[in-house]
């Protein structure tokens, strides 16, 4: 019974590329929380890395790789086998081990006088990695003689647009000074793309996506819309960056800087997938 089940609700989403269900996202979701905590005991003993704005912003790179290698599987050019290395949530530990790795090489490069500051090293990896990947993706784009520009154009004008105008709301409407912070705007950028790309590909993109994770489906199904996932990201960020910016306050500062991390990972990286997917139409 117990096989049963995780095959049901665990291993058949992975396999036939299901939506996500009620179990699989309760238990991604606590396996996050574990791991953001135990990040933060591990990084928190080290002689030189420091979690704060510079190590997040350094990290971005490899958010923008994990988005990436999740339209390199999906556009099967990866053998069956190995492409479950990089669909969710075998994906996580795959950009986990490159990210830890690459850190903790930076780190020892500079304890060891070799480098000076390992943010440069380390970022470069994230970059290296992310480039990488999208000349795959470029190529593959190009054998195939579909490289939608104007799409990327779109979702990208969508997302710069909207984070644009909460931005306005947030900073003189409400007052919120803080939201000036790059990382609130990396959290609000990223989010939002994810948003626009949702919209655009269920609503305007010839192939008609559809959204995969519980909420956000039954939101749609509800509407009738893909840019209802709008207003779904306007009730999360408005309390949730007031309670973040309270919570500045009293948390380690580490520890906060690795949640609004995780928050911007979550709305980063299925937003660049999402749009390079509908780029290069797979």
């Amino acid at each position: 019974m117990i096989g049963e089940f995780i095959e049901k609700y665990y291993i058949d989403p992975i396999r036939y590329g299901q939506p996500y269900n009620v179990v699989d996202t309760t238990t991604y979701a606590i396996v996050l929380i574990i791991s953001l905590f135990m990040i933060y005991r591990w990084l928190s003993r080290s002689p030189t890395v420091r979690i704060d704005r510079d190590f997040v912003l350094c990290t971005l790179p490899f958010v923008v790789m994990g988005g990436l290698l999740r339209v390199v599987e999906d556009t099967g050019i990866v053998p069956v086998g190995w492409n479950y290395l990089l669909i969710t949530p075998l994906i996580y530990f795959v950009m986990f081990f490159y990210t830890a790795g690459s850190l903790l090489i930076s780190a020892s490069l500079q304890e060891r006088g070799v480098a000076r500051d390992y943010h440069l090293l380390y970022a470069g990896a994230g970059v290296a990695g992310a480039g990488t990947t999208a000349l795959v993706l470029v190529s593959f784009g190009m054998r195939n003689g579909i490289i939608a520009v104007e799409i990327l154009a779109i979702i990208l004008a969508l997302a710069v647009v909207t984070s644009g105008a909460v931005y306005l709301a947030m900073r003189y409407a409400l007052s919120w000074e803080y939201v000036a912070d790059p990382l609130y705007g990396a959290l609000l950028f990223g989010q939002l793309l994810d948003a626009s790309a949702t919209s655009f590909g269920i609503d305007l993109h010839p192939l008609r996506y559809m959204e995969v994770h519980v909420v956000g489906s039954h939101l749609i199904a509800w509407t009738g819309t893909g840019f209802s996932m709008f207003a779904l990201k306007l009730i999360v960020l408005f309390p949730g960056i007031y309670i973040l910016e309270r919570f500045r306050k009293e948390a380690p500062e580490a520890l906060w800087h690795l949640i609004l991390l995780a928050m911007v990972t979550v709305g980063l990286a299925p937003g660049i997938r999402d749009m390079v997917r509908m780029v290069l139409y797979v």
